[in-house]
């Protein structure tokens, strides 16, 4: 009894063998990729074909530049393996086979900034942040090897600071394609300041507010723009004003409360007294401003304060004012009764 059970396992064995490595050997078919991404500068066949076995490592095209992709017909996929003793690669109906070559990428923003830095180290132009990079030619990112850390340097760096043009050669030395071939920029680099300019056309005496202003970025050398919004916002516009010009302090006045020939109030303060008059503004003026009035009683013409919308203090010089005013208001009042 034992004997038969031996012989009908042996004999199950030697059936389910041949199927197990059947299905072994069909789970490990060469199979074609659709798609692969390569660090190195050539592609194996292992990249390409997967369960490739002992030729994986076997080395047949070059790979795309650093960044960049390509695509492989499958034709010469299977052309370039077959030396290699690969058969029956199963292509899946692919056309071909789409090859990445990673990569880092050093924007042309990194670039910028990195020269900003290099020239206000060199050069004493104070915060790199605040250098203006402008290059001859559209800069392209540099594409560099993934794994390669590091800053960029400069192995060579020129700068005249009358005409504020640059020349400079960047390298990174951890880098096989950077150091073989180092990046050359050449353009012109100023040192700017904050500047608040209008965001639209803006007519004289129109009182700004914070959505009708921008920041722009300026040279230094044009001078001391206003860049403090609590320096503008609430003053009037002094004459028009256009977008992308810096605001300057005389660009700017205090709103004009009084207009030109409005009616407004006289009024002459003095210890124990106080004449208030009907007067016309002869200009206009803001809080503060000191401005022709017109005496309407008297049709003279003296200097006052704007106190406020529509009202004028006159000073104490002004004295006439005061005095035609009160004698037209004491002509004017009744006699007293015998």
């Amino acid at each position: 009894m034992i004997r038969s059970g031996i012989r009908v396992l042996a004999l199950l064995t030697a059936i389910a063998g041949p199927l197990g490595t059947a299905a072994v050997a069909q789970n490990r078919t060469p199979t074609l990729r659709d798609s692969v991404t390569v660090t190195s500068d050539v592609v194996h066949i292992g990249d390409l074909i997967e369960n490739a076995g002992a030729v994986a490592d076997v080395p047949i095209f070059r790979s795309p530049d650093l960044g960049t992709r390509g695509a492989v017909a499958t034709e010469r996929v299977i052309e370039a393996i077959r030396p290699h003793q690969l058969i029956d690669i199963d292509t899946r109906g692919l056309a071909a086979v789409v090859v990445t070559r990673s990569s880092r990428t050093i924007t042309a923003q990194e670039i910028s900034s990195r020269i900003a830095q290099l020239l206000a180290d060199q050069f004493n132009l104070g915060d790199a942040h605040n250098i203006s990079v402008n290059f001859d030619h559209d800069v392209r990112a540099l594409q560099i090897e993934p794994t390669v850390t590091g800053e960029l340097l400069a192995t060579a760096l020129a700068y005249d600071p009358r005409t504020g043009r640059f020349d400079v050669t960047l390298d990174l030395p951890s880098s096989a394609v950077l150091h073989r071939q180092p990046a050359r920029f050449t353009g012109t680099a100023v040192e700017t300041v904050d500047a608040i300019a209008v965001a639209h056309t803006v007519e004289r005496s129109e009182v700004l507010s914070e959505a009708d202003l921008t920041m722009l970025r300026r040279p230094k050398s044009e001078g001391a723009p206003l860049s403090n919004l609590a320096d503008v916002v609430g003053r009037a516009a002094r004459h028009q004003l256009r977008p992308g010009q810096p605001l300057h302090a005389a660009d700017l006045m205090k709103p004009e409360i009084v207009q030109r020939n409005d009616p407004i109030t006289i009024v002459y303060q003095a210890p124990g007294l106080m004449l208030t008059l009907r007067g016309q503004a002869q200009e206009a003026g803001g809080l503060g401003d000191s401005i022709g009035v017109l005496n309407v009683q008297s049709k003279r013409v003296v200097q006052g304060t704007i106190t406020g919308p529509g009202r004028v203090m006159v000073s104490a010089l002004a004295t006439r004012v005061v005095e035609n005013g009160l004698s037209a208001t004491l002509n004017s009042a009744p006699a007293p009764a015998e």
